[in-house]
């Protein structure tokens, strides 16, 4: 990681409501100062889907140089987030789809990047939580 800059989180969802409250949960659990997290959930009018629009706009404002970690929770926000990948210049430069639950991955996420993790670090602890047991 760059001196003083921490990785930026994105968090997709087709609910403005989900996004929100996964980011609360997140940054709560991350202990201390938590690494900058945005929520990017729902249409612009606030219904249920998702917007590039909305993406481009949380990533902006999470972006502090050190890469940008996107965690999204079903298929057409994929879809969403790879055809941004592919245009090239509509995402931050470092920006990352990473492949992760949402709820598990986001905290995993969140808490890496406040530890200082860099964007492959945040990567990995974020996927690691697809081995979580509940039992």
């Amino acid at each position: 990681m760059s001196e003083g800059k921490q990785v930026g989180i994105v968090l997709v969802s087709h609910s403005k409501e989900v996004a929100a409250a996964v980011a609360e949960l997140a940054k709560g659990l991350s202990g201390g100062r938590a690494a900058p997290v945005a929520s990017a959930g729902g249409t612009p009018d606030g219904g249920l889907g998702t917007s590039a629009e909305l993406i481009i706009a949380a990533a902006e404002r999470v972006d502090g140089g050190a890469g940008v970690a996107v965690l999204v929770d079903l298929g057409s926000a994929v879809l969403t987030v790879k055809a941004l990948l592919a245009e090239g210049d509509e995402l931050p430069v470092g920006t990352r789809l990473v492949d992760a639950p949402f709820v598990e991955g986001a905290v995993a996420a969140v808490v890496t990047a406040s530890a200082g993790g860099d964007l492959d670090a945040v990567e990995a602890a974020a996927s690691e939580a697809y081995a979580y047991r509940k039992q």
